[in-house]
């Protein structure tokens, strides 16, 4: 039985229950797909019997929704860790492909499963539902740095934020989805598409300069 089994002797928590139900269902889907969640196998992996797992996820949207919330509170919580409100656009946007360096190399199981759900959801309505909010958040938070950054004159002026965030989105989950561990290639990555969006004509030291 893996450690998510071992709960403590005192009574757990709702919210607590909840986490681990929620990470039992990402391990299992980073085994064996979405296709394979069992709710017995998760009620084994928390130590729990199946009604007490349905009393918590009654349905399998239900378990689906629980596993997009914890995806996206361990994405809040990186700009929780990172406070970026007080950055410009260009260091804000560093800051978006920092977070996604750390997530695949200390949690990949919550990439892999972002990238599962996203895949899965173009064939299953249940599933689109779950991630859909996750996602539009995620481009409008490049969508709003692209436009920010036209303005400042850091990004191209003929940029057009909408795809270029869906161009950046596809490309970092697609990398995600590969499975791909070499860091060298995610740099790589990040500096195409930081090529892709900038303005070869902004000077940093301008923004220093006196009239």
């Amino acid at each position: 039985m893996s450690e998510i089994a071992s709960i403590p002797s005192k009574r757990e928590s709702t919210d607590d229950r909840r986490a681990a139900i929620a990470r039992a269902a990402r391990q299992l889907i980073v085994e064996k797909g979405v296709e394979g969640l069992r709710t017995r196998d998760i009620a084994d992996r928390v130590g729990i019997n199946v009604a007490t797992l349905h009393y918590h996820v009654p349905t399998k949207e239900a378990l689906i929704e629980l596993v997009a919330e914890s995806l996206k509170f361990e994405f809040m919580s990186q700009h929780v860790v990172r406070p970026r409100a007080h950055m410009d656009a260009m260091g804000r946007m560093d800051m978006e492909f920092v977070d996604f360096r750390e997530m695949i190399e200390d949690r990949p199981d919550v990439m892999l499963v972002f990238s599962e759900l996203i895949e899965r959801a173009r064939r299953d309505e249940r599933i689109a539902v779950a991630i859909r909010p996750m996602l539009r958040k995620w481009r409008q938070i490049l969508i709003d740095i692209l436009s920010e950054g036209v303005r400042d004159g850091v990004y191209r002026a003929d940029l057009d934020a909408e795809p270029a965030a869906l161009m950046m989105m596809g490309a970092v989950v697609g990398f995600c989805r590969s499975g791909n561990k070499d860091f060298d290639g995610y740099e790589r990555l990040v500096a195409e598409l930081k090529r892709a969006i900038r303005n070869p004509n902004y000077q940093p030291q301008d923004t220093h300069s006196k009239d």
